[in-house]
């Protein structure tokens, strides 16, 4: 976490630099929201997600981080992806947005955000697509940077496979942001699907039947 802390103010200012971006991302992210629900987002970060999407409660590793996000009225618990402070069945969505990259144990990751869900509650993710073009050009342009040594990138591909896996049910993606983060000048759209625009909005719902039977399916070849 020693980045995100001693440079907490530098990741922050990233999202003045780049309002439109930031709100075309926000866009994409709120249609994705169960309305009327409580929410959490996992991955906090500086709070900016969760304020502009009206989410009250986070969880976030990084103290100087959390300490911005509080400011923004968000109440942020000290914690990780892989082990979530809080009871089964506790939210009606959670929220993890550009957060998938930096755990160490993505799966794990998603699991647990699933045990806090309730029934019929959704999982939101958002990531920047690495299988496509642009994508692959994103990254490249980050190797090396601070923020992004140890991150590990995700095609959108392989994290609704793992929804799949984890029983989840009616899974969504939408996309926006068509160029680069340093090209874009205004708002984006917001398109349905996933291969062409770099940021990437997976959905689910938690379906525990499904998932029961998975695991009994699991048990049964074993």
């Amino acid at each position: 976490m020693g980045v995100f802390d001693s440079r907490a103010a530098e990741y922050d200012r990233w999202y003045d630099e780049h309002r439109p971006v930031f709100l075309s991302e926000v866009r994409a992210i709120r249609e994705a929201l169960p309305r009327g629900a409580q929410g959490i987002e996992i991955g906090a970060g500086p709070g900016r997600f969760a304020a502009a999407l009206g989410i009250k409660i986070g969880v976030e590793p990084a103290a100087a981080m959390a300490e911005l996000a509080r400011k923004r009225g968000i109440e942020v618990y000290d914690g990780k992806a892989e082990g979530l402070p809080f009871e089964d069945d506790s939210f009606g969505f959670a929220l993890m947005a550009t957060t998938l990259c930096f755990v160490k144990r993505p799966v794990a990751s998603l699991k647990e955000a699933r045990r806090v869900i309730k029934p019929g509650g959704r999982l939101v993710l958002a990531i920047v697509d690495k299988d496509i073009p642009a994508g692959k050009e994103y990254w490249r342009r980050r190797a090396g940077r601070p923020f992004y040594k140890g991150a590990k990138a995700y095609g959108a591909a392989k994290i609704v496979g793992w929804l799949k896996t984890l029983g989840f049910a009616e899974i969504e993606t939408r996309q926006t942001l068509f160029l680069q983060p340093e090209d874009a000048r205004g708002l984006e759209p917001v398109k349905p699907g996933h291969g062409e625009g770099l940021f990437v909005v997976i959905s689910g719902t938690k379906d525990k039947r499904r998932f029961a039977g998975a695991k009994e399916k699991s048990r049964r070849k074993k």
